[in-house]
């Protein structure tokens, strides 16, 4: 089973390779954001749990996340795999993750970190603010919280998974097709568990 945990900051281009790699890998896709909106929407019980954190402006608890998650995977038995979307976001997460997966006698068998300067990122989400229409995309202060808290919170996660030998860095410079080439290449020197 593939499983990837796909990782960079705002503007990396996760959303855009992520879909490259969902079909050519048959991978299912895991957003936690689709996963809580879907819940939510759903008015499961994980979901009024994850909205009571969130109307007061908390963060959702990781144990109600994982039980989001390891609902999805178990939807899906005959998976080929998965990419993680938006999680592991902390090294707690990331041992949750681990823990669970490990009874479904599978693991994560690599994070690709698209690997982006910070000045590029920037212009990308200015770019693509303007296509989009998304307003956090269009203001610099928001673009530069929005990069700080990823260097602060979600970065460090990295060091966990480069602990395993399962970091692999990703140049995300260049065109769509080249950056999918060196996903693809990743991947394929990388031993599937």
């Amino acid at each position: 089973m593939l499983n990837i945990v796909l990782f960079g900051p705002p503007g990396a281009g996760k959303g855009t390779q992520s879909e490259i790699l969902i079909a050519k890998y048959n991978l299912i896709h895991l957003s936690t954001g689709d996963i809580f909106r879907a819940n939510i929407k759903g008015e499961t019980e994980l979901g009024k749990l994850a909205k009571s954190y969130m109307d007061k402006g908390e963060l959702v608890p990781d144990s109600v996340t994982i039980s989001m998650l390891q609902a999805e995977v178990e939807k899906r038995e005959d998976a080929k795999g998965f990419i993680f979307d938006g999680f592991p976001r902390t090294s707690a997460q990331a041992n949750a993750l681990d823990a669970f997966l490990s009874i479904k006698q599978t693991s994560i068998t690599c994070m690709l970190a698209l690997e982006v300067g910070e000045s590029e990122l920037k212009d990308r989400l200015l770019n693509r603010a303007k296509t989009s229409g998304r307003a956090d995309d269009a203001d610099p202060n928001i673009i530069q919280n929005r990069i700080d808290v990823y260097n602060r919170e979600t970065a460090p996660v990295a060091e966990y998974y480069k602990a395993q030998g399962k970091y692999k860095g990703i140049d995300g410079i260049g065109s769509i097709e080249e950056i999918s080439a060196r996903l693809f290449a990743a991947i394929e020197t990388t031993s599937v568990s």
